[in-house]
């Protein structure tokens, strides 16, 4: 009731109203399927590609390929990327720059890690970055 309770349907009001971004990362339950993920995420690249896993767990990269949805949901494409987003979002809200993210992840140039970044979540990691360095200054 009163200011609170204005307050809080003003809240609910704006999360309805925000664009959900893609943040969840699935990871795989079986365990080889998810140690690839975890070293993924240690060391990301993002060139690396599902022959370079399929050969790892010794399968063909069909089987990698259907393994891989069915434990994430996800194409491995997708997941990578994903991935690589998550990262970079980490990264740049602690400081780091763009183009040493971009280059760190495995992108040709910052422009390319850019222009996917902007695919993904709508906004160029320079936005992530200027919040994060607004935060820090707090």
């Amino acid at each position: 009731q009163g200011r609170d309770g204005l307050l809080m349907r003003l809240a609910l009001h704006e999360l309805a109203r925000a664009e959900a971004l893609p943040l969840h990362l699935p990871l795989p339950r079986e365990p080889a399927l998810a140690t690839l993920c975890l070293d993924f995420l240690r060391t990301p690249d993002i060139h690396a590609t599902p022959a370079q896993w399929a050969a790892r767990l010794h399968v063909s990269e069909r089987t990698f390929s259907r393994r891989f949805g069915r434990e994430t949901g996800m194409a491995f494409g997708q997941w990578r990327q994903r991935a690589c987003v998550l990262l970079a979002l980490s990264r740049l809200a602690s400081g780091d720059t763009v183009t040493a993210v971009a280059l760190d992840l495995g992108y040709d140039s910052p422009a390319a890690f850019s222009t996917m970044f902007r695919r993904a979540l709508g906004r160029p990691p320079s936005h992530f970055a200027d919040a994060g360095a607004q935060s820090s200054m707090r």
